[in-house]
């Protein structure tokens, strides 16, 4: 393949730089990290000018989420690498030419995410939410019972990298796990069970933690609404780390001051940012990230999605298949 154009839009070092340029000899790369990358040395983090729309314009290839008024459906863009594992805003018609590829960076969030899951959950189940309440006012008094992983059916909507990693960490504390996925395919090890989404409704009953991981498409928007909130078990437990609009937060805002649910873990939310004043912040048995539990919160995130690239370039280069491709149809990624 001829020499390419590379537009790096997130934060890279100079080992990253490296890493890049040696996937791709003799190819031209521009870097725009946009800060918001931790590291031991900050000086480390090569920093440059702010993006423009002309330096959109002359890329062939871009790793980064650009916004999606810069793209403007451009045929000379080849190939759009994100670093979210989330695309929808990439496959609406007219932001993307018809030929231009989409990769997303699925697997390089499923340790952090996943982690950040169980740690809420944990943290409900163990009333750790409610203590710390009680510390601020410093009561030392016992709330009562508390519940186990070990025991627990959860139930897992969306079985990719951070639906996966999820379900792999509650079987080895002795959970039940039962999945669910739009597609027939064979069922992995961690799972108990694996269902089709279609199957959901009968499935909610069953569960003491339903952990949606599911992407924002439109086959999604609106899947956990006031009905099923009310199909689920009475005292379960509510994880959202996919897309705020999955959920309808109203109707989940009503299930925990009802006390039909007795927790709720969201990293995502609809509206988002949420509001300062929405009831779901004074809801003691809810617990409020805003989206941190992926980005780069964790190094090692951001070496994936450097690694994943990598990868995806060297192929590109050679006219060989890429990972994670998307379908367009979907928003997922294609099957192999």
């Amino acid at each position: 393949m001829d020499n390419k154009r590379v537009l790096v839009t997130i934060p890279v070092k100079a080992e990253h730089v490296k890493k890049l340029e040696q996937a791709a000899p003799h190819w031209e790369f521009r870097f725009h990290g946009n800060g918001g990358l931790i590291c031991a040395r900050p000086e480390e983090v090569m920093e440059r000018q702010p993006l423009t729309q002309e330096d959109v314009d002359w890329a062939d290839v871009i790793l980064g989420n650009v916004p999606e008024t810069m793209l403007t459906g451009s045929p000379k863009l080849l190939w759009l690498q994100t670093n979210s594992a989330g695309v929808e805003a990439y496959i609406q018609p007219g932001v993307l030419a018809e030929n231009t590829l989409l990769t997303n960076a699925t697997g390089a969030y499923g340790l952090a995410i996943s982690e950040h899951m169980l740690g809420m959950l944990l943290g409900l189940f163990k009333k750790l939410e409610l203590y710390r309440d009680a510390q601020k006012e410093g009561k030392w008094q016992s709330l009562g019972a508390v519940r186990a992983v070990h025991g627990a059916t959860v139930l897992v909507l969306g079985m990719g990298d951070i639906g996966g990693e999820f379900g792999k960490r509650c079987k080895v504390l002795g959970a039940k796990v039962i999945g669910v996925r739009r597609s027939n395919r064979k069922k992995p090890d961690y799972a108990d069970e694996v269902h089709l989404l279609e199957d959901l409704d009968q499935l909610l009953p069953r569960a003491d933690v339903v952990a949606v991981t599911l992407p924002g498409t439109e086959a999604t928007r609106g899947l956990i609404n006031k009905e099923r909130l009310a199909k689920m078990k009475e005292g379960a437990v509510l994880l959202n780390v996919g897309r705020g609009f999955i959920v309808d937060t109203e109707a989940l805002c009503d299930a925990l001051e009802s006390g039909h649910l007795s927790g709720a873990g969201v990293d995502v939310t609809d509206p988002e940012p949420l509001p300062s004043d929405h009831r779901l912040w004074k809801i003691p048995t809810a617990v409020i990230t805003p989206h941190v539990s992926g980005f780069y919160h964790l190094r090692e995130t951001h070496e994936r999605i450097v690694e994943i690239f990598a990868e995806n370039l060297e192929h590109f280069r050679n006219g060989e298949p890429l990972r994670n491709q998307v379908d367009f149809s979907t928003g997922y990624r294609k099957l192999p």
